[in-house]
């Protein structure tokens, strides 16, 4: 994050904009709606903007800007002429005073951008791109536009009258962020939205006489294979409400950044031999914070029944009795094979798939060999890596033919991926010579020579 995006409160506030024509004006529109007193320097200055400088209360000066002009308390400047060198001066000027200072469409010389504004007022939202695309942002705004309600104004405003009410009643911080969840969830928001005051407040009245205490609750959510546009609208939902968050090391960064902001956030990553958090302590974490009344989102990389352990986490606050949820998610299975362009059945080459963990088990997986030696199948391996060679040289050894091509997906679905083709008989020594790493998923199966035509990514 390059910028620091804040909402300046300009009431009554002296602002300074340098320069008259349209540019100007446009900047000025904004300012006054703000409440801001405007204060213009320009040699001309055009009739709308002087209607603006009269309306907020503010000054016009008729005159080429002058270093001296911003020995004035202004709150902020925007430095609007079409001449380059005054537009830049302005902002070194005002760099020497410390004032905000914004040169339109001119990033190196300002302190601070205008964002694109969705104004529900009191509700704003702004999109802003740290001035490198501003028609971008803009596009944004219009998106933003058809999806929030003009309505969420009189809500935000509604919600202002009742909230010393309801922070007098409900003390405690994260049960009156639920509370407000739980309300705006409610048919009172169509009430406000409709002008039904009167109704909306005895509803008010109701929620609050009637508010208990929530219980604790664990939502087991899959957030897929590393594509966060991968995960499910259920998913995001409750990773945007929940109050804590654990997360495990498949759990991509991108996706991590769509948890709320201030849950507190436990890493309980595993990777082979090196377990930061074993599962009986994840699974107690679960219980404690559940049973803390706190909303609990486990986070797991792609989805939690399919060699996750969601199972056991789930039998767990089953026995403690704890309220639980579970959210599929795109396993790794099908998200990173869509991704390498390999189809996991096809009617001419593959009847069935079969998923399967690579995890070595003193020193080597167990697996029923002589089932996986089958022509029209795929084969699927997760955690396959370590063990490839032997699962290789086993698969062989039981009849399967050395030429049947493998494919090994390396963080499939990310801008990382990475995707090795080969044989049975020489996937293994390709490894380290195309820096293959963990987590990597193992396909094997006639479906792969699918690949080089069907590649999409």
């Amino acid at each position: 994050m390059e910028i620091f995006p804040i909402s300046l409160k300009l009431q009554q506030q002296r602002c300074l904009i340098v320069g008259g024509g349209h540019i100007a004006y446009r900047k000025a529109v904004l300012l006054v709606k703000a409440g801001a007193i405007l204060d213009v320097i320009a040699p001309e200055i055009e009739d709308q903007l002087k209607v603006l400088i009269e309306q907020s209360a503010g000054l016009a000066h008729f005159k080429v800007f002058e270093d001296h002009d911003l020995n004035q308390p202004y709150r902020l400047v925007i430095a609007a002429t079409n001449v380059a060198s005054v537009n830049k001066r302005v902002f070194e000027q005002a760099e020497l005073r410390n004032l905000l200072v914004n040169s339109v469409d001119d990033i190196p010389n300002c302190r601070f951008m205008v964002p694109a504004i969705i104004d529900r007022s009191p509700l704003l939202i702004s999109v802003a791109s740290n001035g490198a695309s501003p028609v971008l942002s803009r596009q944004l705004r219009t998106q933003i536009e058809t999806l929030v309600p003009h309505g969420m104004g009189k809500l935000a405003e509604f919600s202002g009258q009742w909230r010393a009410r309801v922070k007098a009643h409900i003390t405690h911080p994260d049960e009156r962020r639920i509370f407000w969840e739980e309300l705006y969830a409610s048919p009172l928001k169509e009430q406000v939205f409709n002008d039904n005051l009167e109704i909306a407040n005895q509803m008010m009245t109701k929620a609050l006489i009637e508010w208990t205490a929530p219980k604790g609750e664990v939502y087991l959510v899959g957030a897929g294979p590393g594509d966060p546009e991968l995960l499910t609208l259920k998913a995001l939902r409750l990773m945007q409400q929940a109050d804590v968050v654990i997360y495990d090391r498949l759990v991509s960064a991108p996706i991590l950044e769509l948890c709320r902001r201030d849950a507190e956030k436990v890493y309980v990553g595993k990777a082979r031999s090196n377990h930061s958090v074993p599962q009986e302590g994840i699974n107690a974490l679960l219980v404690k914070y559940a049973q803390a009344g706190k909303r609990v989102c486990r986070l797991k990389g792609g989805d939690p029944f399919i060699f996750g352990r969601g199972g056991e986490e789930i039998q767990e606050l089953f026995a403690a009795g704890v309220p639980f949820q579970v959210v599929p998610g795109i396993t790794a299975a099908s998200g990173c094979s869509a991704y390498a362009g390999i189809p996991l059945t096809h009617r001419d080459y593959a009847q069935s798939v079969r998923f399967l963990t690579g995890h070595l088990k003193e020193g080597s997986p167990e697996l029923p060999w002589n089932e996986l030696v089958y022509e029209n199948q795929t084969l699927v391996l997760y955690m396959g890596l370590v063990g490839l060679e032997h699962i290789c040289q086993q698969l062989i050894q039981h009849g399967q033919r050395p030429d049947m091509p493998v494919a090994l997906i390396s963080k499939g679905t990310t801008p990382e991926q990475k995707v090795l083709v080969g044989t049975l008989s020489d996937i293994a020594s390709k490894v380290a010579e195309h820096q293959i790493h963990a987590p990597t998923l193992t396909i094997i199966g006639e479906v792969v020579s699918l690949r080089e035509q069907l590649q999409w990514l």
